[in-house]
């Protein structure tokens, strides 16, 4: 493999502005999803866990597709998978917004749009940064490019009701669908960066297979995949379920829409200020304290009074702490394995997040049609919050041991 060395060590900012604005667009829909739902379920009849099957299917191919997409982008350039994301997406939210039976949604919404997130999102996005600035910039990229898609959370949430209110839910997701076909466009400049960028020591000659085999390995990468899962039930299950909880608690119906667009605010708070920290301190222990701070946050939600007042304060602080959780997952990644194939290693690590969304959403709506409430599912996220500040603490922050391979030429 002949790596491309670069001279200059100036930041990339054409190529971080082009992703970041596809990790916008690509983030904002599908954190919407959750307003769509009882809009939805009045006029089909549908049970909120048929709702929330779909949304798990979709959290669960993003997860399935991520490691196959970043390995796809790592050979053949991160354009043409962008571009094969605005065709997923936009045929699944086009096939969601008319569904003649369930099925359409289980397909639509569920199989082709969560393809088309995990070909379009922060996986391959961040990976192409990862190629395009030294390891010193790499944690503050991962930063913009992660508060990039929390801004479109924090748009998407009022844009997407002001939509509904409007024109009906179908049309919404009509509109919704045909502005994914603008990514292709916004992912010029990154046509072609495939296996090029900043390769340093880290980075050898491997096959896919040896990467594989040396990943799975290596204890600090399968801590870090464990802890993820959790990452991915707490912030599913309230993407999919919060605005219907807010209306079951007796708030007002307006709060739910700022809940959710104050999450992507404060997220992208979170998100840069992670950047910083994570390229000053200690990664693991940092996201040990993310995860037991969301534990405190929701514990404290439960228990208190609950209004308007605590679902604003609550939003903040979860905004905070919502993808905080992304720049150093995926910059240990690049620490103990290098660029060469972190669209491929970090995808994994994806997918084990994607496996707790499948189960935060669809336990969700399943727990909710047995017991008529999301407590249960509620106080086991916060068990795993626990759990997974104790998974990280033990993570080292360093390069694999390599002295069977030897350094790319």
């Amino acid at each position: 493999m002949t790596t491309v060395s670069r001279s200059e060590p100036g930041f990339p900012w054409l190529i971080i502005a082009s992703g970041c604005l596809i990790a916008a667009l690509t983030f904002g829909p599908r954190s919407a999803m959750g307003f769509f739902q009882l809009p939805m379920l009045a006029d089909t009849g549908w049970s909120r866990s048929e709702f929330g099957l779909a949304m798990a299917i979709q959290n669960l191919m993003w997860g399935v597709g991520q490691p196959f997409f970043g390995a796809l982008a790592d050979k053949r350039g991160t354009w043409r998978v962008l571009a094969l994301s605005a065709i997923l997406y936009a045929s699944g939210l086009f096939m969601m917004s008319a569904p003649q039976n369930i099925w359409f949604l289980h397909i639509g919404g569920g199989l082709l749009v969560g393809l088309g997130i995990a070909s379009g999102s922060f996986g391959i996005v961040l990976a192409a940064f990862a190629r395009n600035v030294t390891p010193e910039q790499r944690s503050m990229a991962f930063g913009l490019g992660t508060a990039a898609g929390s801004a479109g959370m924090f748009l998407f949430a009022p844009f997407s009701q002001m939509l509904i209110d409007a024109m009906g839910w179908s049309d919404s997701l009509l509109v919704m669908s045909a502005m994914m076909l603008i990514v292709p466009v916004l992912a010029f400049p990154l046509r072609g960066n495939s296996s090029s960028g900043t390769q340093k020591q880290t980075d050898v000659e491997q096959s896919i297979g040896e990467a594989l085999r040396e990943a799975f390995g290596h204890q600090s990468y399968l801590l870090l995949t464990a802890g993820f899962f959790v990452c991915g039930f707490q912030v599913a299950f309230i993407t999919a379920h919060f605005p219907a909880y807010i209306g079951d608690i007796g708030i007002d119906a307006r709060f739910a829409v700022i809940g959710i667009a104050l999450i992507g605010f404060f997220n992208i708070i979170g998100s840069l200020a992670s950047g910083v920290i994570g390229q000053k301190y200690s990664k693991p222990i940092f996201l040990a304290l993310i995860y037991v701070g969301r534990s405190i946050a929701v514990t404290a939600f439960l228990l208190l009074p609950q209004s308007g007042t605590s679902v604003v304060i609550f939003s903040a602080v979860m905004g905070l702490l919502w993808l905080s959780t992304v720049p150093p997952t995926n910059a240990l990644v690049a620490i103990m394995f290098g660029t060469r194939y972190l669209g491929m290693l970090g995808g994994i690590v994806f997918f084990s997040h994607q496996i707790g969304s499948f189960l935060g959403v669809w336990l969700g709506g399943f727990l909710y049609d047995i017991y008529g409430s999301y407590d249960s599912v509620w106080w086991l996220g916060v068990a795993l919050g626990l759990f997974a500040a104790a998974v990280h603490w033990p993570i080292k922050e360093r390069p694999a041991a390599r002295p069977q391979l030897q350094p790319a030429q």
